[in-house]
């Protein structure tokens, strides 16, 4: 050949100027997880939870700025009563347990979604653990809970024209930035980059506008065994892809 291609090798460490700001991520596999290793589904659960301590403290070490954690979905209410109350059980005795750290290393911890028709017992946790952290400066986590992305368009629309009916805003200013601003997500950036775990490849009502030019990763791994070298490789795929949000 006259001309050789020149090869370009890919990089194979992450630099902090090519992460992603903002990563959001479904937590599939608990329970096929539970099931693999003949465990109840309650204790896959449990380990998902040791992934997730996992995954906000690598995310705050390599200075991500949000994670986003889909927790508990709006559909997850039709799951058996007795996996619904372990969920709830372990919601309050994870953030009672963490809660104090999470605060020290400046964690600010958010939810997304009605939390207000939970328990009261699991309520009064999540808003205690909100107002306590509110003012800290490290990365932002938030878990989506109780939520659905069809319901938030549909709260948001609801809002927006209510301040219509108000004539607080006009229907001519209504754009992208105004349903930005009434979703559970306002003043935070999109999501760069989304990860689903255990295999499955679909967004099942999870930020639906939110990600609209969100890189997807998906991978095999189920939630339990994402780790900080799982982490390490998605977040190394997302640095190597070019990003043109509709250009060339």
């Amino acid at each position: 050949m006259l001309f050789k291609k020149k090869k370009t090798e890919t990089p194979t460490e992450l630099f902090a100027d090519k992460l992603p700001r903002h990563v959001a991520v479904i937590m599939d596999g608990n329970g096929r997880w539970a099931k693999k290793h003949l465990l109840p589904r309650v204790a896959g659960h449990a380990a998902g939870v040791e992934a997730v301590k996992k995954i906000m403290r690598k995310s705050s070490d390599l200075g991500i700025r949000y994670l986003t954690l889909y927790a508990f979905s709006t559909e997850n209410w039709k799951r058996p009563d007795d996996e619904v109350g372990a969920l709830m059980r372990l919601v309050i005795d994870s953030l009672r347990r963490e809660l104090d750290e999470m605060h020290e290393e400046g964690v600010v911890f958010n939810t997304l979604g009605e939390t207000e028709q939970f328990p009261a017992a699991v309520y009064d946790v999540l808003e205690n653990a909100k107002q306590k952290t509110k003012n800290n400066t490290g990365i932002t986590v938030n878990f989506a809970l109780n939520y659905g992305a069809r319901a938030e368009l549909a709260r948001a629309v609801k809002q927006i024209s209510h301040k219509v009916e108000q004539k607080e805003v006009t229907v001519d200013q209504i754009d992208e930035g105004m349903i930005s601003d009434h979703l559970y997500t306002a003043g935070q950036p999109d999501p760069d980059f989304l990860i689903r775990t255990s295999g499955e490849e679909r967004l099942s009502n999870y930020l639906l506008y939110q990600l609209a030019y969100a890189e997807f990763y998906f991978t095999p791994v189920f939630w339990p065994d994402f780790n900080e070298a799982e982490y390490e490789k998605a977040l190394l795929e997302y640095q190597n892809r070019k990003r043109r949000y509709g250009g060339i």
